[in-house]
């Protein structure tokens, strides 16, 4: 194994690089998300704003002529011809602007009138504001969420006359108008602060086409700082956020709101998009991209020689420790057996029908798109050859993938236990997949079609009995979510029956659900678990499993839907590194997460058995595995670079959160408890913040929040399995399969 000692300047340019980075890519990011979001805000404000307009002359007639032909005439137009066009403009325009069809025409045609109500009528400072946005549409297009975008390939390629050359016309508009006109709207804005500072408000027709009136209220030593640096494009996305903070503290005094929102949207604007080409900004960061190369994704060093990192799992603790070390001087390989992250808390609603699976995973290789020293690799892990330091990838050793490794991290994940009762996954599938969750969700929605079919009232009350395994979280939350589809999802549904009767059992070995949590917190939890009409049974052995239901305490309840939330095994990591493993088959590792005797190896997640909780068992949540990502990769990085090992890993507890219902949930911060909506909300933005990528973030918000408002989910799918016809109203044999190798994730 090569070791690579890096100097003091070296790692200095890497913290350098690091930070710009991070900016950068929080920078892109917001533009991506938060850009789109702001520009289809405006569009509706700006043609809210002409609509209304519009509707009151078009109203009241005489006065819209009265208007055209005293109060802003145009010399080359007739009042009549005139009054006719403005409202058309800003009726038209305005439903045009709305919805982004023809955005590019529409906005000029606002811009045109506006500029002539402010030469001919009245010079505000909101007319300028609105000339200023809606050039802004002209120049630049409607934006991501627009009808012009949504068209624009459909469009050139059809057979219209002229289409392919105006899309590809305006596209050059884009490409070099946005430039010019970003360097127009800081000297625009930043202007209008600096000249009103000087005493602009003297200069003859300063005020009609710059906001002076307005730009008063930044007559300060840091407002015409900040406005200066805007103007020159020096720090101007800081300089344009922190003006937009000047302005929501309250320091603007404009008299008129309207005016605070319209600066606000135009520093909004620059903070997003950026000052834009023509800017000392633009020459700083290219020549930071000369210096710092990874900085436009290209490689900022050799990966030939470079110590080799094997990462096996994609899931919280992989996903951690590969982006650590993004910038280290390693070669990293990252191994999953999916192409794709997966947000395993949430899973339980995917099975309840009331998110896509969509929703909750990501594909890895999008996420290290512009990690250049880490590569992806899509394959079944089979075995560690630990003398060799190789990764074993495939079943077959004639054409297995071996790939070969300095420094090994495993993240493999756990599976289902059964606890030596293996026959009973076919009758009772857990949940740490996509495709367990699918399945589920099949067994829960086809439950209730075979209900509806059945004839026998025996027969369709053990259809609608479900039977969970376990009251741990994914217990808790399962029973919970299968009664509140029951109880509001279903209702008017089905004919012969009321979905609203089903009967939810929920299952625990314990003296209590939850037990992990404090006394209190699983009081409460049964509490509403049983509002919601669920069964609990604590003390309660589960026997036997099978076909026709389940042996609980002597006791045979009829539920031909079971589901197993009881216990974990971990991966056969143990088993490759032929390692010592508890009874859960989690490798025992030492303090700083290495495997003993196999000081290039380490194993983190739900696969390690670490101490570190103050010296109990880390728990397997995925703040542990994140944590357990981080601190190895801080430990590799300290290896190649010959620097002094961090302390011991210790795992910080941030406390534990489960939810119930709507409405209802407890999280455990040790000192501090929550329960009831408080917790509820507080879990939802927890779990939101967990998801990788903002588009996750963005639909699983917009699900929760049709389905809180409608009761209604749009995720109740059957899918997979045999297919269900008028013969299939008997529960088919599940078939024994064969327990997947749990390889990674």
């Amino acid at each position: 194994m090569t070791h690579h000692e890096t100097g003091p300047r070296v790692r200095r340019d890497t913290i350098v690089a690091d930070i710009m980075g991070a900016f950068a890519y929080t920078c892109r990011t917001a533009e991506r998300s938060l850009a789109p979001l702001l520009e289809l805000a405006l569009r509706i404000a700006l043609a809210q704003i002409f609509f209304v307009s519009g509707v009151l002359k078009f109203g009241d007639w005489d006065n819209a002529l009265y208007l055209a032909a005293n109060e802003y005439p145009v010399s080359w137009l007739a009042p009549v011809t005139a009054a006719y066009l403005g409202v058309a403009i800003e009726l038209i325009g305005s439903l045009l602007l709305a919805f982004g069809l023809g955005t590019r025409f529409a906005a000029t045609a606002l811009a045109v009138l506006t500029a002539v109500i402010q030469t001919n009528y009245a010079a505000l400072d909101q007319h300028l504001f609105w000339i200023a946005f809606l050039g802004w549409f002209a120049v630049r297009g409607a934006g991501t969420w627009s009808l012009d975008r949504l068209l624009a390939r459909g469009l050139s390629e059809s057979a219209l006359p002229f289409a392919a050359r105006l899309i590809r016309a305006l596209a050059v508009l884009s490409h070099y108008g946005s430039p010019i006109y970003q360097l127009f709207l800081r000297a625009f804005i930043g202007g209008a602060v600096v000249v009103a500072a000087i005493g602009g408000q003297t200069m003859a027709n300063a005020d009609a086409w710059l906001p002076l009136h307005s730009a008063a209220a930044f007559n300060h030593v840091v407002g015409v700082l900040l406005a200066a640096l805007l103007v020159v494009g020096l720090g101007s996305r800081i300089a344009a956020l922190a003006l937009m903070l000047l302005g929501l503290a309250g320091t603007m005094s404009a008299p008129d709101q309207a005016f605070q929102v319209q600066w606000l949207a135009s520093f909004a604007l620059l903070a997003l998009r950026g000052p834009g080409t023509w800017s000392v900004d633009a020459v700083i960061n290219a020549a930071l991209r000369r210096r710092f190369p990874q900085l436009d994704g290209k490689p900022a060093f050799s990966l030939a020689g470079l110590p080799r990192v094997v990462i096996v799992g994609a899931g919280f603790g992989g996903l951690t420790c590969a982006a650590e070390l993004a910038r280290t001087r390693v070669a990293v390989t990252l191994i999953d057996r999916h192409n794709y992250h997966l947000f395993q808390p949430l899973l339980y609603q995917v099975a309840t029908a009331s998110l896509s699976p969509g929703d909750i995973a990501a594909p890895v290789r999008g996420l290290f798109r512009e990690h250049f020293n880490t590569r992806v690799l899509l394959g079944e892990v089979s075995g560690v050859d630990t003398s060799r330091r190789e990764v074993v990838i495939g079943d077959d050793p004639a054409s297995a993938q071996r790939v070969p490794y300095d420094y090994l991290v495993l993240a493999t994940g756990a599976a289902h236990s059964y606890f030596g009762r293996d026959e009973w996954a076919p009758y009772a599938p857990g949940l740490k997949r996509i495709e367990d969750a699918t399945e589920v969700r099949r067994r829960l929605l086809l439950a209730f079609e075979r209900a509806e079919a059945c004839d026998d009232p025996l027969e369709r009350e053990a259809l609608l009995s479900f039977l969970i395994v376990g009251a741990g979280p994914t217990g808790v939350e399962l029973a919970g979510a299968i009664a509140e589809l029951a109880k509001f999802g279903m209702e008017k549904e089905f004919r012969r029956f009321d979905p609203a009767r089903a009967r939810v059992i929920l299952v625990q070995s314990a003296a209590r659900v939850l037990p992990t949590f404090p006394e209190a917190l699983s009081a409460i939890t049964r509490d509403a678990l049983e509002k919601l009409g669920v069964e609990v049974l604590v003390d309660s052995r589960v026997e036997a499993i099978d076909d026709s239901g389940v042996i609980v305490s002597g006791q045979r309840i009829p539920a031909r839907t079971v589901l197993w939330a009881a216990g974990v095994v971990a991966s056969p990591a143990a088993t490759w590194l032929g390692a010592a493993a508890d009874n859960a088959g989690r490798v025992k590792v030492g303090p700083d997460l290495s495997v003993p005797d196999l000081p290039e190896v380490y194993v983190i997640g739900d696969t390690a058995l670490a101490n570190a909780w103050n010296g109990n068992p880390v728990p397997g949540l995925a703040p542990a595995a994140k944590q357990g990502g981080e601190y190895v990769a801080k430990v590799l990085r300290a290896r190649i670079e010959g620097r002094a090992l961090p302390p011991p890993f210790r795992y910080r507890h941030l406390g534990s959160l489960a939810t119930i219902g709507r409405k209802a949930a407890v999280a455990d911060f040790g000192l501090v408890r929550l329960r009831g909506a408080p917790a509820w909300w507080f879990w939802g933005a927890i779990h939101v913040s967990f998801l990788v990528g903002m588009r996750n973030r963005i639909s699983v918000m917009w699900d929760w929040f049709w389905t809180y408002l409608t009761y209604r989910s749009a995720t109740r799918l059957i899918t997979g399995g045999p297919p269900a016809g008028p013969g299939a109203a008997a529960q088919e044999e599940p078939t024994p399969a064969k327990r997947p190798r749990l390889a990674v994730g």
